[in-house]
């Protein structure tokens, strides 16, 4: 029995480094077939692939779930019968599965659908494809919808429950048999909602065939309308009640609300002590107007020890740093939450990818975070939080190396705080946010015109989410808006109002494909900085008459305020801060006079202290994702992603797109999926006009790419 396996032709002369993946690829295969090989019982074949045809309503994917027959998994997508075992060719098993086809597409409002199995074609002598060929058929479609026993229910009701029946499964819409009892649960629901605890709805369906036509019925028992009762916890183990009581928020005598139940279960959940809450009502036959409620608790441990390492590798910056943290969910009693945090690590400095030069000074560095929570703020389910950050970091900025330049660091003191609160699907946060940072350099002579920066600000972050799933969504949409004062009766050196909006929609293809899509915007209006940016970037200098220690001011406080644009999380064909306006920062060059720099920093000048991220006042980016399974927690994903950062107020340059398209790969884990993805930027799509202000975005081994490693989705 042989393993097949055809390795990728080398064309036009394959060079040495291709050579050596080859061998690489040749070493992993190997290994794998000495591991665990797979072998075939006498007589029979393996499946080598299972094709549909005929199938123009449902996606091959949607038939293969369904049915037993399917292709031998391919180890690394090239070899079959390695690790993996095969799939074995059955015919009895595939005349099942032609039934199982057929059954599929009576669910789906085809209900003279026919499949055979077309071919099974002998690849090898013993392998097989297998084609199942489908004729579907005309489509069922709703010709008649009742519903009985709704009249005596409030017309507000009434027109709602209309309303989700004839979304579901209204008159001309196809018939299908999923949809249907959705629908049965939609209007169960709505009237759960509404105060009706025993509500009970039953649907049925006659299907003229000879016609090709349904017709509906949902019998509606609305039942009397209920309040809650007692409400009574269990598994409360060591924790105390009453915190737990404020979160749920049910009293009784108040208006029976599934929504307002699901709604007290996530709060308590949200308290973080609890690994699983369950509230179960208590129906009573014969029906009674109150309804008890059963509170079932799973605490979780109380105290939680945090150790870890790690590593960042980018075209910026290689770092290795350590991670402790703690948490103590009872702090003080009434279930306050006291999270410790400290990340102390090193950069290895000028190493970077791809060049990975060797290291010439090690850069200490050290993020350190305490917040403390009060749950049942002001309001049962309203949190209030107090947060503090101390940081010490080396302020890189570009992938393009000057080892003449300085190397600047900021120790900064940080503080928030503020309440948070969800209803429903929206969640709000209003917070008062302080910090200030204070310049040093860990090589060379700090600027002396630089100074520390306080930032003030009040911000008011606002979403709605109807996603699915918020770690790996499948579909829904997600809408936020982060809202920011600075300066002002704030206090602090920035003054500007800060907006930017954001949407994601989230379409499912089948139930395996997610198509996702992302777009946002970002307005800034300084009032007492950003005056030098557009100039810098089109001459290197700043408009006449600006003094460097006002140059200097100005761009070292919109670091701290200004949008970039680039990264894991943005356009991911570029590094961190990759796309924007460009230019002249004196304060890494500080040993240079004015008249130096603008003799060096020409327009269309290469050097790369000419050509640092400035940030803008004006930022739009959009994405879109082609999500995908591959195998097991593998699944991939194709992307373009497109944006720009502009010098000036409300300037959406739509003529900069910055198109880079690309692939990745995810591995998931409990935290979200651990993800890769490689971004090429296309060529003739980053700037269509005129390009003055760009930076010098980095290469991988020439190619107009970039790596984004990080955790969890882009979006």
């Amino acid at each position: 029995m042989g393993h097949r396996f055809h390795p990728p032709r080398l064309v036009n002369g394959p060079i040495k480094r291709a050579t050596r993946h080859a061998q690489s690829l040749w070493v992993l295969c190997a290994c794998a077939w000495a591991l665990g090989c797979a072998s075939l019982p006498e007589g029979r074949s393996a499946i080598d692939d299972v094709e549909f045809s005929g199938n123009d309503q449902l996606g091959g994917s949607d038939i293969q779930e369904k049915i037993a027959t399917r292709p031998s998994p391919r180890f690394l997508g090239l070899m079959d019968g390695v690790v993996y075992d095969y799939e074995v060719y059955d015919f009895y098993v595939l005349q099942r599965d032609l039934e199982r086809v057929e059954r599929l597409y009576r669910a789906r409002g085809y209900y003279k659908a026919k499949a055979r199995a077309a071919h099974v074609e002998r690849t090898d002598e013993d392998h097989v494809r297998v084609t199942i060929e489908v004729d579907e058929g005309p489509a069922t479609s709703v010709r008649r919808l009742d519903l009985h026993g709704i009249d005596r229910l409030k017309a507000p009701l009434q027109a709602r429950i209309r309303a989700a029946a004839g979304a579901g499964v209204g008159v001309g819409k196809l018939f299908d048999e999923d949809e249907f009892k959705d629908t049965e649960s939609a209007i169960k629901r709505l009237l759960t909602d509404a105060g009706y605890a025993y509500a009970k709805v039953t649907r049925t369906a006659e299907v003229d065939l000879p016609r090709n036509y349904a017709t509906l019925r949902f019998d509606i028992s609305p039942g009397i309308p209920a309040e809650f009762g007692e409400v009574s916890i269990e598994g409360l183990g060591s924790l105390p009640e009453a915190p737990i009581r404020r979160a749920l928020d049910l009293h009784e005598g108040d208006p029976y609300s599934t929504s307002e139940l699901e709604a007290a279960q996530q709060a308590v959940l949200d308290l973080g002590v609890l690994s699983n809450v369950r509230i179960e009502p208590k129906l009573d036959d014969p029906p009674a107007k109150r309804v008890p409620l059963k509170v079932h608790l799973e605490p979780s441990k109380l105290h939680q020890l945090r150790l870890g390492v790690g590593s960042q590798i980018d075209v910026i910056r290689t770092d290795i740093h350590a991670l402790v943290g703690w948490d103590h969910n009872d702090f003080l009693g009434d279930l306050r939450r006291l999270s410790l945090e400290a990340k102390p690590g090193v950069v290895l400095y000028p190493t970077r990818f791809p060049s990975f030069k060797s290291p010439t000074a090690l850069l200490p560095e050290v993020k350190t975070r305490a917040e403390l929570t009060q749950p049942g703020f002001l309001e049962a389910r309203t949190n209030g939080f107090l947060r503090a950050n101390y940081n010490i970091y080396a302020a890189l900025l570009s992938g393009e190396l000057d080892e003449s330049a300085p190397v600047l660091g900021y120790r900064e003191l940080q503080g928030a705080v503020g309440v948070d609160r969800s209803l429903w699907r929206f969640y709000f946060r209003p917070s008062h946010n302080i910090g200030v940072s204070v310049p040093f350099t860990y090589i060379g002579t700090l600027d002396p015109d630089l100074d520390r920066v306080l930032v003030s600000y009040l911000e008011l972050f606002a979403s709605f989410d109807l996603r699915d799933d918020a770690v790996q969504p499948h579909k829904g949409l997600y809408v936020s808006n982060a809202l920011q004062v600075a300066g002002g009766p704030f206090g602090g050196d920035a003054r500007d109002l800060k907006v930017r909006p954001e949407a994601r929609f989230y379409v499912p293809l089948g139930k395996k494909l997610t198509f996702a899509t992302r777009g946002t915007i970002g307005l800034l209006f300084p009032r007492n900085y950003g005056d030098t940016i557009a100039s810098n970037a089109d001459t290197g200098a700043p408009p006449a008459g600006t003094s460097r220690a006002d140059w200097v001011r100005d761009i070292q406080i919109g670091f701290f305020r200004s949008f970039f644009s680039g990264g894991s999380n943005s356009n991911r064909g570029y590094g961190l801060r990759g796309i924007g306006p460009h230019g002249v920062v004196p304060f890494y060059s500080p040993e240079l006079a004015q008249a130096d720099l603008d003799a060096r920093c020409q327009p269309g000048s290469a050097d790369t202290r000419c050509l640092l991220p400035l940030g803008g006042l004006t930022l739009w980016e959009a994405s879109a994702e082609l999500r995908f399974p591959i195998a097991g927690s593998f699944s991939g994903a194709t992307f373009c992603d497109t944006s720009d950062v502009a010098p000036e107020q409300v300037q959406l340059r739509f003529d900069r797109p910055h198109l880079s398209c690309g692939l990745g790969a995810r591995y998931a884990t409990p935290l979200g999926p651990f993800r890769a993805d490689i971004g090429y930027r296309v060529a003739g799509l980053q700037t269509l006009n005129e390009s003055t202000g760009e930076g010098r975005p980095s290469t991988i081994f020439g190619a107009p790419i970039a790596v984004s490693i990080a955790l969890g989705e882009a979006f």
